[in-house]
């Protein structure tokens, strides 16, 4: 079988081919970074607009990478939520279009279970069950995993994303759009200073996530603090490693609940290199391993939603005539995948 992935869930327009014996074909990607950068961050209508014009040369471009014809697709998957509105009903409405023109089936991709199954597009691919912590700008949860659709959302963000919390913190700092990478990089700089920030809901039993408060402690500790390069770098580094440790903790407690040995990271906060050899060595010493996708697969992109849509196509599961968008959707909520 072969799909066509379409993503559009928010500022990033990635389309894909992936085939179930080759694997993935082709994938292009257009970032709306320097349209949004002028505004700090994300403004909805433009990134819909911006959609628009991009999303039918990058469907040619990705079926030519991959020597595809319409006659050789079995099927088409597009982002139908969570995310942006207007964003998503842009892949949705060319999606579920092109499926009723070339008479094939489509299918509606939850945008997280693409981040979550991404790991799956490289060749050390991780075997169910597992637990996976997503973090995204938009969403940080832990989810136990026994197969695709078979999800159990442990615990998530009550407020601020990991991901969010770093945008915001940037911000404070004065570092331009998009924060987080740009954070994590001054935060390679710093030294430890004495500075004690907290880990925020971890004195407490429980695996949900909350950010904000942290986020205001930064806001303090920086005012409070010499305006300097070295002294933002150590404010930064304090910052990123009371993140790190505080989903650190909350993934060994879900190990621990589970009582499963694999966990997988996704989503644009499993870039971070302090997540990485964080968690890489956490598991090292429970025995257990660590999966995750490489870093152009971690962001927003066509592959995951082309690999997650394939895997319920040949399920026989699709999407009627009706042209939806699904911004809440809760990830449990999916039906299984026998």
């Amino acid at each position: 079988m072969r799909v066509l992935g379409i993503e559009t869930s928010c500022d990033e327009t990635g389309i894909a081919v992936y085939d179930d014996e080759l694997g993935l074909l082709s994938h292009t990607l257009y970032s709306q970074v320097k349209l949004h950068a002028d505004y700090g961050g994300v403004v909805p209508e433009l990134a819909s607009r911006d959609h628009v014009r991009k999303i039918v040369p990058l469907i040619r471009q990705a079926l030519k990478d991959a020597n595809t014809e319409m006659a050789d697709l079995d099927g088409i998957a597009y982002t139908k939520g969570p995310g942006l509105i207007g964003a998503l009903l842009v892949g949705a409405c060319v999606g579920r279009s092109l499926a009723f023109a070339w008479d094939k089936p489509a299918i509606g991709v939850h945008h997280m279970e693409g981040h979550l199954l991404a790991p799956m597009l490289e060749d050390d691919a991780p075997e169910f069950p597992f637990v996976a912590l997503l973090v995204s700008g938009g969403h940080s949860m832990l989810v136990k995993v026994d197969g695709i659709g078979r999800y159990e959302v442990l615990g998530e963000s009550v407020d601020d994303a990991a991901g969010e919390a770093f945008d915001k913190t940037a911000k404070l700092m004065g570092l331009d759009y998009p924060g987080g990478p740009r954070l994590a990089k001054l935060a390679a700089k710093g030294l430890p200073a004495g500075y004690k920030f907290p880990r925020p809901m971890t004195d407490r039993p429980g695996l949900d996530f909350s950010f904000s408060g942290l986020k205001t402690f930064t806001a303090n500790t920086i005012a409070a603090e010499p305006d300097d390069e070295q002294t933002r770098a150590n404010i930064a580094r304090a910052f990123e490693e009371a993140v790190v440790d505080t989903l650190a903790i909350k993934c060994r407690r879900a190990l621990k609940q589970t009582g499963y040995n694999r966990l997988v990271i996704a989503g644009g906060v499993s870039a971070n290199t302090r997540l990485r050899e964080t968690l890489a060595e956490m598991m090292g010493s429970l025995g257990g391993k660590v999966f995750y996708p490489r870093g152009e697969f971690c962001t927003d992109n066509g592959a995951m939603i082309a690999f997650a849509g394939l895997q319920r196509l040949k399920a026989g599961q699709h999407e009627d005539l009706a042209v939806k968008g699904q911004p809440r959707w809760p990830l449990d909520t999916l039906p299984p995948v026998a």
